[in-house]
């Protein structure tokens, strides 16, 4: 299992108590971060060792032969191939309740693989006839894939859900995190928590971000996430390239986002592409309050607790930032403004929430 927000939302899911339902979980990749902490979780679970991105008639037996020992009520897919490999072995199953999960928005060429462009046309063709649902984590995508041909009266929208038990303000964790990277206690501090990806646009971000150290010289930029390391020389040159070597921190992949989180006083999502950003969730649940870009259900997170800007514009980004550090300098406006963000999440995305819902879709049956 890959380390990305929907494979986090699947691991909740399945790691919630629910003594009425019991979980196993089928990966068609190999073993990976998800995978042991399932098992340690009690989620007994089976990876089938595939290369990402290529599928194999074998594949489909492997999954056939799991899918008739355990002869499972309900078989609950997670995205594009899985959609495919799994609806299609599990209706050979002889399964008759399969639910879609869609987790992802646009599929832009040069950014998301040929395959996965072409797995998707093929679930358009057969979401008439394998799923008997297809739950999408955004209202945009849902629309999205209605626009690629997708059977409109299958479509169930279950917005992501959070623990806001785990991410939750933390002034000391924070604190911890800011020590270990060297930096003022009262410094402005910008953060994404998103690993490199051409989705995530960190060109944009550390664009932006060159703008605001203009206006606050000592603000640091802190990235955390797979991929945002020394040793990656294109992020890296865009860093020297925008003279922000003393200013911005690389974190790679870390265990600690909660704590991450707290120590941040913004968190920017400067995404070109998103479904449902876990991040953002993640932050406002910390009491971070965010700025992001308009790109799938992200403005509908923060509501009116945050700022929300295009995409893939450096200017309106950086004078978002700008203007939410403005008001950082107004302690009781600020500290308003934490609260409302983690309200937000509790009100309208816990994870207690996401669980009934997905329960009622998978009570449902065929129209």
């Amino acid at each position: 299992m890959a380390d990305g927000g929907a494979e986090a939302v699947l691991y909740r899911l399945c790691t919630y108590p629910q003594p009425e339902h019991r979980h196993i979980v089928f990966a068609l990749g190999p073993e990976d971060k998800y995978a042991p902490m399932l098992r340690e979780a009690g989620v007994e679970t089976h990876c089938l060792g595939l290369a990402r991105g290529r599928l194999t008639p074998g594949a489909i037996v492997r999954l056939y032969r799991l899918l008739r020992r355990y002869k499972p009520d309900v078989v609950q897919t997670w995205m594009y191939h899985t959609n495919l490999v799994g609806g299609l072995a599990a209706r050979l199953a002889g399964c008759s309740n399969v639910v879609w999960g869609l987790h992802h928005t646009t599929l832009v060429p040069g950014t998301n693989g040929k395959s996965t462009r072409i797995v998707n046309r093929l679930c358009a063709w057969l979401s008439v006839s394998i799923p008997s649902h297809i739950v999408a984590c955004a209202d945009s995508a849902r629309r999205v894939h209605e626009g690629y041909g997708y059977e409109a009266s299958k479509f169930v929208v279950v917005p992501n859900g959070y623990e806001t038990g785990k991410f939750l303000p933390d002034a000391n964790a924070g604190a911890v995190v800011l020590q270990e990277l060297g930096i003022d206690q009262d410094a402005p501090v910008i953060g994404l928590v998103g690993r490199w990806h051409p989705d995530k646009d960190h060109p944009t971000l550390l664009a932006a971000f060159a703008r605001v150290v203009e206006r606050f010289s000592g603000a640091r930029l802190v990235l955390a996430g797979t991929g945002c390391t020394p040793d990656n020389s294109a992020l890296v040159a865009l860093i020297r390239d925008h003279g922000l070597e003393g200013a911005a921190h690389l974190l790679g992949r870390r265990n600690d986002i909660p704590a991450v989180m707290n120590a941040l006083d913004i968190h920017v999502l400067s995404s070109r592409s998103e479904a449902f950003p876990n991040v953002v969730a993640e932050a406002m649940a910390c009491g971070t309050p965010c700025v992001v870009t308009d790109v799938g259900d992200a403005s509908l997170i923060v509501g009116d607790t945050g700022w929300v800007v295009p995409p893939r514009n450096p200017e309106q980004l950086a004078g978002a930032i700008v203007e939410a550090l403005r008001e950082r300098s107004d302690v009781e406006k600020w500290k308003a403004r934490s609260h409302a963000a983690r309200q937000r999440i509790l009100s309208e995305f816990s994870l207690e929430k996401m669980v009934e819902r997905y329960h009622r879709v998978w009570a449902l049956r065929s129209a």
